[in-house]
């Protein structure tokens, strides 16, 4: 009674903290990929770069629409000064007060502004390209957040087991020693291995907490949690060859394509810088009324209303090399973008080969790990037979417990290499959606 006493108070002592303990998030693996495109921010950054990218379009299309500019103007001039410095020297200032406006509309410029938008549109359609890589970016994360953290939890519950097995083992051995039936050289072997599981178990609690933090960053939250995760079937095998793989990736991949786009954009670029160099034809337009006018100097010589217009062709002729000068660096960026792209394609080309070769090493340690781990759990069962039978000393014993320990281990983590490896895999040929 006295037990039971104790039991309840401590549950009712612990109760306040067992109510305060943030409880985990449950999660599947198309939850956590969801939740993290609604809210990673580099997502939501990447949907601020295709809005700014979407301005840049109409600012190089304001081009073809007529300025208008409204204008109001008062001066007062010394109709007798003819002598002085500045701007306001000359006699024909006089005193007056007008407004009106003016209009300013392009004509042609030789083909600059439809290649200026052209090449707008075309770096529009390279951020989202981008926006898709980051989308996939933040995918593959996730993924490998995800099965990590199971690879984590896994292993937890693997050193758990193992503590409470290597306890039961000692209290076992120490009995046993009390009754002078095995030796105190038995009990120290036993319990040396009991604190190598209580290690492990520090260890991968450690790791656990760990794994919860990248998850975290994975799903673009701000606040810390635990999470409870779903397990997911094992993918199938990999392909026989790479080659077709990455014929896949040139296709798939958003990053070729938007450097694809940018090599466009760069060309129409040079094409616009080029332009530069051809006649320009503006229409220009200009009309008002001028409330006030010193009619006593100007007795009727400058009506109340005024309107002008005329159209300007600027032809250019020199300018100190400057629109040469533009159109070679506009060439010389249209080149930066075909090398970007072609050593993009060869770091594809390589990834796609590595993960290939990654994900085939981690399909076949599946075999081998499981192998491993049933060859272990037999040893384990005849050692401990045969220890019971006082045929095999406590080295052997524990021996065969590490062994187990260590099998159940590598084969969890072949399990979420593989899955993460194959999530790899299709990340580099594009198809990680």
């Amino acid at each position: 009674m006295r037990m039971v006493r104790f039991l309840m108070s401590a549950l009712l002592a612990g109760g306040p903290l067992l109510a305060q303990a943030p409880q985990p998030t449950h999660l599947s693996l198309p939850d956590a990929v969801a939740l993290a495109l609604k809210n990673h921010p580099q997502v939501l950054a990447a949907q601020d770069v295709i809005s700014t990218a979407t301005q840049r379009i109409r600012q190089a299309r304001s081009a073809y629409y007529p300025v208008l500019a409204g204008d109001v103007t008062a001066s007062q001039g010394n109709i007798g000064g003819r002598i002085g410095a500045g701007y306001l020297s000359d006699s024909r200032i006089f005193d007056r007060f007008g407004q009106g406006i003016s209009i300013n509309q392009l004509i042609t410029d030789s083909g600059r502004t439809p290649n200026l938008v052209a090449s707008a549109r075309l770096r529009e359609n390279a951020t989202e390209q981008d926006y898709q890589a980051t989308r996939y970016d933040v995918i593959a994360s996730v993924y490998s957040a995800y099965y990590n953290t199971l690879r984590a939890q896994a292993v937890v519950k693997v050193a758990q087991e193992t503590v409470a097995a290597r306890q039961l083992i000692v209290t076992q051995v120490s009995t046993l020693a009390q009754n002078n039936l095995r030796s105190q050289l038995d009990v120290s072997f036993v319990s040396v291995n009991l604190a190598e599981a209580q290690l492990l178990l520090l260890r991968a609690q450690d790791e656990v907490q760990r794994a919860y933090a990248a998850m975290t960053w994975a799903l673009g939250s701000d606040q810390p949690a635990t999470y409870d995760l779903a397990e997911e079937p094992l993918p199938p095998g990999p392909a026989a060859s790479s080659e077709s793989l990455v014929s896949q990736a040139f296709q798939n991949r958003p990053e070729l394509a938007s450097l694809g786009l940018s090599l466009q954009a760069a060309n129409r670029f040079e094409h616009a810088e080029r332009d530069l160099s051809f006649p320009t034809a503006t229409f220009i337009g200009v009309g008002g009324y001028m409330p006030y006018i010193d009619q006593i100097t100007l007795p009727r010589v400058i009506p109340n209303e005024y309107e002008g217009a005329g159209i300007n062709v600027e032809i250019p002729i020199f300018n100190g090399h400057l629109f040469a000068a533009r159109r070679e660096a506009a060439h010389d960026q249209v080149l930066e973008a075909e090398q970007r792209l072609r050593d993009r394609r060869q770091q594809i080309a390589r990834d796609v080969r590595q993960a290939w070769a990654s994900a085939t090493t981690s399909y076949q340690n599946l075999d081998v790990t499981a192998q491993l781990l049933r060859q272990a759990s037999l040893a384990l069962n005849l050692a401990q037979g045969r220890y019971d039978l006082q045929l095999a000393s406590i080295v052997e014993l524990t021996q065969a417990q590490l062994n187990v320990t260590t099998a159940q281990i590598e084969s969890l983590n072949a399990k979420y290499d593989y899955q993460t490896q194959y999530a790899l895999l299709q990340y580099a040929t594009g198809l990680l959606r």
